[in-house]
Parts: structure tokens; C-alpha cells; sequence
């Protein structure tokens, strides 16, 4: 099997890269003496002033990252070839390679490192509570950034894939990464609540653009699972890695650990570097016909320059936008955006205020608890659901299906608040609600990969998830000014964007399952060559 370009030989500075990761790292290192030296105070930094080698530890995480984002602006296109005369052939229906699943692991694992960051937050917040000595109304300022961060990195990212490439904008996020881990670090509540909004902003613009990644690799006929399966083993083992490094390393070093893992995590990411290939099909749109070559080669596929092929769809009419798509491209934008704002509203806000509203009707502790453990139990066999729903049978239906089920457990809700007997069972509106939404984020970013062009894929997919983010920034909002609505207000209120998202998807979504990504940039009534096994 060929092998792929040799590392960031696609940049125009490799060297910047490496020196930028450098200086990050030594930034963070430069901060951990005034960890170590707290370790028989428990580790508690809270009020201490920073002394000069931390500051010029900040100094040098700026300046890195601004180095390595310079490292790895691409190379200008190098050749010549008339696109007219490219092809690329791809063997849809071959089984998937061993380059295929390397690639498939390596971005699970990239995922689990991503999702890791912010499930971090829940574990560190009683620490900083005890440690900084304020309150919890204070301390959620902490999640509230690392949302505001998330909703602007998953459109800034997106942004920057489209225009630098996918593997660029991964490793981006890496670096950012390590420089983030000064928060175990930091003397001050406020220090961290800026280093969250950082973080959050890089993990939120990872998340979509992996996605894209993803879906320019995968063989049609694969991709659907392949998608949905990733990114739901990704958020699973996100939480899990979260959960069990916090129980193993917190009893010893303190809250303050979880932020330091940063360092090592996100070196492993830079690490996996060469596991993660640029996409072949952006190497293309920017006349990188060598690269492109070299990786498609990698994953089984052909790129041939053969003009004597009439036949064929040239690859500039495969790449390249066209007129006649904006109306129906922004009709489905609405309906992916109010489906994400929706799943927002649910996630980040209703299931967080429900144990305290199951509580205060008399429903005890129990159904609290049992909420939070069903959430964790549900997740992971909803993700091989959807996986299978998705793949073998229609990825609109899925996500319709998703839909229907949420509003399903709404009005269960809606009924359990104003029409039900006191006492009546909660459990079943409760997992409706659940199951519905474990299986639209299972599906959502997926979709929205799958639904776009490759010239506006990265942007669109980072939209949509900025959507979903700020859907639950909405709702903390509301937690932050004491304006939580009443259960069935809630549920009430929830349900109009629900429904209105039913009614979008139905009407204006198009079904993807196992369609040749290639084919949403081919002016109306052209079609692809079928595709040819490769030699």
C-alpha cells in the first residue's frame, strides 16, 4: 500500500509548527514548579501571586500559538494540470482497507481527547468552590464560558478547515490544547474562567471539522456508520475518561490535575499526526494534485489525468459550487440550526433543571438520581441504534426519528406536569426525551457533514454545532439570572422549536445515506461516472 505525504508536507512551514509546540509546551512546563511546590497545602494555589516564570510561561504559550497557526499555513497550489482533465475514482463499494480503520481509531481517540476537555468541567468544580471560596452561582461563570468558547470556535474553526485544510485545524486545536493545561495553574477564579473560554473554543472546533474529515475519507457505502459511531464513541468515551482519570488522580493531586492532563493529551493528538491525513478532497480543490494522489492511493482510490475520457465529470464541476444550490442549501441550514438550538434547549438546560423540579413535586431524590444514571445507561446502545438506523435504512429518517421521539417525551412531560395524578411514574417521558436526544446528536453533525459542499462543508458543519452550543447557552443564561421556567413551561416552551425542526427536516433535508458526497457539487442534471475498481 502507498503510504500518504510525509508529515505536514502540505504546510509551508513545518518548522514554525514544531518550534511553536515547543515553546507551548515549555510555557506549560514553566508553570508546574508552583504546582509542585503546593503539595503540602493540598495543592491550593487559590490567592497566591504568580511569580516571573509564569509569566513568562503565558509569554511564550501566546507567541507559540501564534508560531504553529503560522506553521501551518498550506502551500500554495504547485500544479499545472488543467482540472478539467483530473479525475478522481473511487472504489464506493470495496471493503473498507486497513488505512480506513487506522483512520477510523485514530480519530475516536482524538475525539475521546476532545470531549474530555469540557466533561472536565464537572469534576473540578466542587474544588474550586471549596478552594476559591465562592459561590455556585459564581463558579458556573466556569461552564458559561467554555460554552460562549464552543459556539465561537466550532464557526471560527469551521471557517479555517474550509480555508487551511481539516488536519490543519486539528492540530490548531492540539496546541491550544497544551497551552490551556496552565489552568492548574492558575492563582485566580478568573484566570481559569478565561482559560475555559479558550478551551472551550478549541474543542468546540475540533468536533465539526473531524466530522468533515471523516466523511471526505470514508467509502459511501461505509460512511454513514462510520460517522455516527465515531462521534457517539467519542462523546461515550469522552465523559469516561473524564470520569475515571478525575476518581483515580483528584484524591492525590487535587481538582487541578484534570486541567494539567491537557499537556499530555494534547501532545498525543500532535503525536497522532500521522494518522490523520489531510483531506484528499480539499489537497484537490487547492490544485494539490500530488498530495492528493498520494492520499487517495493511501485509501484505495484512483486520481488520473486522462482527457481522452469524455465520459467522465471533470473534477472542477465536482469541487467547485454552483448556481442554483444557495436556496436549497440555506433552506436546510434553517432546518439543521433550529433542530441543534432545540437539542441545545434540552441538554444543557431542561434535563439540568428537571432533577430540581422532580424534587420540589415530591418525587424525592430517586427519580433525581436515577435521571443522571439513565442519561450514561441510555447513551451508549442509542449510539449503536442510530448507527444501524442511520446507515442501513435512511439517515433523514433517523434523525426524524429522533426528532419525534424528543417531542414525544415533551409531551410527556407537558401531560406528567398539568394532566397526570400526583405521583404518577415520570420514568417513561424521562428515557422518551433521553433516547430522543442521545440519538439526534448522534446523528446531527453526521448529517450536516454529509449535506454540503466541500467548498462550504467545514463552515456549515461548524454552524450547525455552534447551534447546538448555543442552544445551552441560552438556557444557562437563564440559570445565571435566576430565570428557570416552571417543568411544563419548560417543556412547553422547548417543544415549538421541536416540532418547527420536524416540519424543516421533513420538508427540505435530503437523504444521504450511501449518496457519492461528490454529487451535491454537480450542476442539475449532470451525473458521476460510476465508479471503477481501482488497479
Amino acid at each position: 500500500m502507498t503510504r500518504s505525504t510525509p508529515v505536514l508536507s502540505d504546510r509551508r512551514h513545518p518548522g514554525a509548527f514544531a518550534l511553536g509546540c515547543a515553546a507551548v509546551t515549555a510555557g506549560v512546563v514553566l508553570h508546574l514548579p508552583m504546582f509542585w511546590m503546593a503539595r503540602d497545602n493540598g495543592f491550593r494555589l487559590a490567592d497566591m501571586a504568580m511569580d516571573d516564570a509564569m509569566l513568562w510561561g503565558m509569554l511564550l504559550i501566546v507567541v507559540g500559538i501564534a508560531v504553529a497557526g503560522y506553521g501551518l499555513l498550506p502551500k500554495r497550489a504547485t500544479s499545472a494540470a488543467a482540472q478539467d482533465d483530473v479525475h478522481a475514482v473511487a472504489p464506493e463499494d470495496t471493503p473498507l482497507s486497513w488505512a480506513h480503520w487506522q483512520l477510523l481509531v485514530t480519530l475516536t481517540v482524538a475525539l475521546v481527547i476532545d470531549v474530555m476537555k469540557p466533561a472536565s468541567l464537572g469534576f473540578v468544580l466542587p474544588g474550586m468552590v471549596d478552594e476559591y471560596g465562592v459561590s455556585k452561582a459564581t463558579v458556573a461563570w466556569l461552564p458559561f464560558a467554555a460554552l460562549c468558547g464552543t459556539v465561537v470556535g466550532s464557526v471560527l474553526w469551521g471557517w479555517l478547515a474550509d480555508l487551511f485544510g481539516r488536519r490543519a485545524s486539528i492540530l490548531l486545536s492540539a496546541v491550544i490544547f497544551v497551552g490551556t493545561s496552565i489552568c492548574g495553574a492558575m492563582p485566580s477564579l478568573w484566570w481559569n474562567v478565561g482559560m475555559c473560554f479558550l478551551m472551550g473554543a478549541a474543542a468546540g472546533g475540533m468536533l465539526p471539522v473531524t466530522y468533515a474529515l471523516l466523511a471526505e475519507t470514508m467509502p459511501s457505502r461505509h460512511r454513514g456508520w462510520a460517522l455516527v459511531l465515531v462521534g457517539g464513541l467519542g462523546a461515550v468515551g469522552g465523559y469516561v475518561a473524564a470520569s475515571g482519570l478525575s476518581a483515580w488522580l483528584q484524591p492525590i493531586f487535587g481538582w487541578r490535575i484534570l486541567w494539567f492532563l491537557n499537556l499530555p493529551t494534547g501532545l498525543i493528538l500532535i503525536f497522532m499526526n500521522a494518522g490523520i491525513p489531510e483531506s484528499a478532497k480539499f489537497l484537490l480543490s487547492v490544485g494539490r494534485f500530488n498530495e492528493a494522489r498520494a492520499t487517495l492511493r493511501r485509501f484505495g482510490c484512483l486520481l488520473e489525468v486522462d482527457a481522452a475520457r469524455p465520459a467522465a465529470v471533470p473534477i472542477s464541476a465536482v469541487l467547485l459550487p454552483h448556481a442554483g444550490a444557495p436556496s436549497s442549501l440555506v433552506a436546510r441550514t434553517w432546518a439543521l440550526s433550529v433542530t441543534a438550538i432545540a437539542w441545545g434547549l434540552i441538554n444543557f438546560g431542561l434535563l439540568l433543571w428537571m432533577p430540581v423540579h422532580l424534587v420540589a413535586k415530591g418525587y424525592g431524590i430517586g427519580p433525581s438520581s436515577a435521571l443522571l444514571t439513565a442519561s450514561a445507561l441510555i447513551a451508549l446502545p442509542t449510539i449503536f441504534v442510530a448507527a444501524f438506523v442511520y446507515s442501513r435504512w435512511s439517515s433523514k429518517g433517523a434523525l426524524i426519528g429522533a426528532i419525534v421521539l424528543t417531542g414525544l417525551g415533551l409531551l410527556g412531560l407537558l401531560r406528567l406536569e398539568w394532566m397526570a395524578p400526583a405521583g404518577a411514574d415520570p420514568v417513561w417521558p424521562v428515557a422518551l426525551l433521553i433516547v430522543g436526544i442521545n440519538g439526534i446528536i448522534a446523528v446531527l453533525l453526521p448529517y450536516a457533514a454529509e449535506s454540503y459542499p466541500l467548498a462550504i462543508r467545514g463552515r456549515a458543519t461548524g454552524w450547525v454545532a455552534a447551534c447546538s452550543k448555543s442552544g445551552g447557552l441560552l438556557a444557562q443564561g437563564l440559570s445565571l439570572v435566576g430565570l428557570i421556567p416552571a417543568l411544563g413551561i419548560a417543556s412547553l416552551l422547548i417543544l415549538a422549536p421541536v416540532l418547527l425542526a420536524f416540519a424543516l427536516v421533513l420538508r427540505y433535508c435530503i437523504e444521504t445515506r450511501g449518496r457519492d458526497l461528490r454529487a451535491l457539487e454537480l450542476p442539475s442534471g449532470i451525473t458521476l461516472e460510476p465508479p471503477r475498481e481501482s488497479a
